[in-house]
């Protein structure tokens, strides 16, 4: 980093494009429903909708909610499910106008586009899209993510909020959780699209089982910033915790940062583990292996040298069409994979 730092740094952390570190409090989300201590979510006979989300307040509409507005990476996986949204924020469309890989299957030019980055949040437009539903990811408890800290509660005010885990439980947990949400708001799970989706996702889990019993290389996730190299913990990210569970072997980082999401050193140490495969962070705002390239300790790292480097959609989308691909793609690069010592 180009200046000290007192507090350690989080998830949010790796966002900031060219390594410069993003640090504050976590936003906090609030209102969006009343707490209540019933489990059940789902769509009353009546007409009315309410959904108990996993900040355990329950959200309480007269009709199920029509125009949702949602962190992009959500209304990506709610489409998979068949469910639409009017708006999105968060990631969306590369410097040439194609759509982010956050984006999924999304006609992104059919969106509202509230923010493209970190930080971004057009209010105005928001409040102009008339939402009756906003839905986003939430990486830390209370914490709707990319929902800007300093206009949180003009946002929140506008419309209620679902906030949904997606860290801190395996990969296979925010999926369903995303199913019952988008089976809340009307979309049909036995509908083919779906189904099929789910059984491409159950078979590649099972490709990825065999792949890691029968191969069973060490496998280090990782992330690269202009200053640091990011250790990824496959004890919190949600998808590398499915993945272990699945018998992949991975580096466990020692020194955990704030949040536990990953240990972070600086370039000079980034060589303090070794692995035979490295999953390398390839969202727009992470540093890739062309950019990495001049970096010495980089190279030296033996995955590298040996020229097992694989993607790695740290923020994957949860539905079962959006993760299929990731086991799959894991399950491919394992297969591969040569041990290194």
């Amino acid at each position: 980093m180009s200046t000290p730092r007192t507090i350690a740094p989080t998830r949010r952390s790796l966002l900031t494009a060219g390594g410069a570190l993003g640090i504050g409090a976590l936003l906090t989300a609030c209102g969006g429903g009343t707490s209540s201590s019933d489990g059940a979510s789902d769509t009353d006979k009546g007409g009315a909708w309410t959904f108990k989300d996993d900040r355990g307040q329950t959200v309480k509409r007269d009709r199920t909610p029509q125009r949702i507005v949602a962190f992009t990476g959500t209304a990506a996986a709610l489409h998979d499910f068949g469910v639409e949204c009017v708006g999105v924020f968060g990631p969306t469309k590369l410097k040439d106008g194609k759509p982010d890989p956050q984006a999924g299957d999304l006609d992104v030019d059919k969106l509202t586009v509230l923010g493209n980055a970190w930080g971004e949040f057009n209010i105005e437009k928001y409040a102009g899209l008339r939402a009756d539903l906003l839905v986003s990811n939430m990486f830390e408890p209370e914490a709707l993510w990319y929902v800007p800290e300093e206009s949180k509660k003009k946002i929140l005010g506008l419309a209620p909020s679902v906030g949904l885990t997606a860290a801190r439980v395996p990969m296979l947990e925010p999926i369903k959780r995303y199913a019952a949400l988008a089976e809340s708001l009307g979309a049909d799970l036995k509908a083919k699209k779906v189904t099929d989706a789910k059984a491409r996702f159950e078979a590649a889990a099972e490709t990825l089982r065999k792949a890691a019993k029968a191969n069973p290389v060490k496998v280090m996730a990782a992330s690269g910033s202009a200053d640091l190299f990011y250790v990824s913990n496959p004890a919190v990210n949600a998808d590398l915790m499915y993945f272990r569970e699945l018998g992949v072997d991975f580096v466990v980082p020692e020194k955990l940062d704030q949040g536990g999401y990953f240990e972070s050193l600086s370039w000079e140490n980034a060589d303090k583990y070794q692995a035979d495969l490295v999953l390398l962070d390839s969202r727009t705002s992470a540093l890739q292996p062309k950019d990495l390239a001049a970096k010495p300790t980089w190279e030296k790292l033996p995955a590298v040298k040996a020229g097992q480097v694989s993607p790695w959609l740290s923020e994957p989308r949860f539905s079962y069409a959006g993760c299929a691909p990731l086991l799959e793609a894991l399950a491919s690069a394992i297969e591969k994979a040569k041990k290194t010592s």
